[in-house]
């Protein structure tokens, strides 16, 4: 056995550790629930955990003893986003209308973890159905964020945001709509990336918002971050909206650097943010520019109308997929006896909290006749004419970068009554969904004991320059990732 702190380490280190035999699998995955035990009670992180990890330590231990080939993630612990379906554990999506459902299917990118070793830990919490900022809206707890417990960690992927910087496990799942990964990736001081649309296989994600959402990987290093994408992306028969692109090891060229690439800050998002954001990422235009990297400051008129087509589009998806929850097809089953067909209707269906309800309603308003052209098919055009724009600069720009949030990590119940206001919050990164392109947030600095993330764009399928200049930025920028 050697030495080394199983709960902050990387997955990379981890993994080669066991793979000789000097870490074992069953140790490692136990110290990580005995941290959750501790911890838990004050971040709630997790939902529910996963009773068949242990035996699946030991399984990986006699591989390693027989000497078998592991997979790229041999027995590292991966927390799993509770909207992404597991065959074994409930799939809640943080509401009650799904408190008990069980999966008869693993996701896609689920099954390709488990087939190179990975672990499930469990399945972290989030805003009901990923609609949120801040992991207040789930129907079963508030995660907090670990840096300060009064804090949101950010949303809807909270709980995966949370449990990395809690140490409560190695790496994790997230899924993204219009900034779920990159928002409590900023808030929480982790790594998290939103992949080009249709590199990684949403089958087996609970459907919010099919044209944005899409699934993630969500980290404490860059290097660990392109190897969990190195086992999660390639064609799946399950999901035709994805690509049918070779498949990369984006840890290949992860140390080429940012020499001679240009990069542009983005004035829109840089504007209009609190003072001590937009100096953070000043610096941090400077550190590239130290790098070898050619900086200016670009301008993209339409992001102006982004929000307004992001939350237009994503709420008449919402709307859409959602009706699908009726107590029939999917969610609970009330007992319809002595109910006619409307009253047991909106029984199950008032089931879901108000964030969600609301969300339904204003997609339903927006689809419905005479109002579809008008709000619905207008968001449509702004989004092409935001991806025309973005294209015309990637013509010029290798990568764009930004905020990841306007803001500094805010109170619990702080906007939890002021819903545009909250909406306010995803400004700088719905863009990237909109169009589809990869964006990732990495720690930038910390100010007054809490994270600002940076965010790096890039155009369609370009996770191999994000990826070199994220780990470029991470080699010269000592920011804390966990706390244990």
């Amino acid at each position: 056995m050697i030495t080394m702190d199983l709960l902050t380490s990387s997955a990379a280190d981890i993994v080669t550790q066991i793979k000789k035999g000097y870490v074992s699998t069953e140790e490692y995955i136990a110290k990580i629930f005995d941290h959750i035990k501790k911890v838990e009670s004050n971040v709630h992180a997790y939902i529910s955990l996963n009773d068949l990890a242990i035996e699946r330590a030991r399984e990986v231990d006699s591989a390693v003893k027989r000497g078998e080939k592991l997979g790229k993630l041999a027995g590292i612990a991966i927390a799993v986003k509770d909207n992404i379906c597991t065959s074994n554990m409930k799939t809640t999506c943080a509401s009650k209308i799904l408190e008990h459902y069980i999966p008869p299917y693993n996701a896609t990118v689920i099954e390709m973890l488990e087939r190179e070793g990975a672990i499930i830990i469990g399945k972290t919490n989030l805003d009901e159905f990923a609609m949120g900022t801040t992991t207040e809206f789930s129907r079963f707890k508030e995660t907090r964020n670990p840096w300060d417990i009064e804090r949101v960690p950010g949303g809807s992927s909270g709980g995966s945001a949370a449990s990395l910087a809690a140490g409560e496990t190695t790496l994790a799942l997230g899924s993204d709509t219009g900034g779920s990964i990159r928002c409590p990736a900023s808030f929480c001081s982790v790594v998290g990336l939103k992949p080009t649309y249709g590199l990684v296989s949403r089958f087996g994600l609970v459907s919010f918002a099919n044209s944005l959402e899409l699934i993630g990987p969500m980290c404490r290093s860059v290097y660990d971050t392109a190897l969990m994408l190195n086992c999660i992306t390639g064609r799946d028969s399950m999901d035709h909206t994805t690509l049918d692109v070779d498949t990369k090891d984006y840890t290949a060229t992860i140390t080429q650097g940012v020499k001679g690439l240009k990069i542009g800050l983005v004035r829109e998002m840089i504007s209009d943010v609190d003072e001590h954001v937009s100096k953070t990422i000043h610096d941090a235009a400077s550190k590239f520019e130290s790098l070898g990297a050619n900086l200016n400051e670009v301008s993209i008129d339409s992001l102006q109308y982004a929000l307004a087509s992001y939350y237009t589009i994503a709420m008449a998806e919402a709307s859409s997929n959602l009706a699908r929850y009726d107590g029939v097809r999917y969610g609970i089953d009330m007992g319809p006896e002595g109910f006619e067909w409307n009253s047991y209707y909106t029984k199950v269906r008032s089931n879901f909290g108000d964030v969600v309800k609301r969300r339904i309603i204003i997609g339903t308003y927006v689809l419905s006749s005479g109002y579809y052209g008008k709000y619905y098919l207008k968001a449509q055009k702004v989004r092409t004419l935001i991806k025309q724009e973005f294209a015309s600069l990637f013509k010029t720009y290798d990568l764009l970068i930004a905020p990841t949030m306007p803001i500094l990590p805010f109170k619990i119940g702080e906007k939890t009554m002021d819903p545009l206001h909250m909406y306010m919050t995803d400004i700088d990164t719905v863009a990237a969904n909109l169009i589809g392109i990869p964006s990732i947030s990495i720690p930038c600095a910390f100010t007054d004991g809490l994270p600002i993330g940076l965010q790096i764009m890039g155009d369609h399928l370009s996770e191999e320059l994000l990826i070199r200049a994220a780990y470029a930025f991470e080699e010269i920028t000592d920011v804390k990732k966990v706390i244990v």
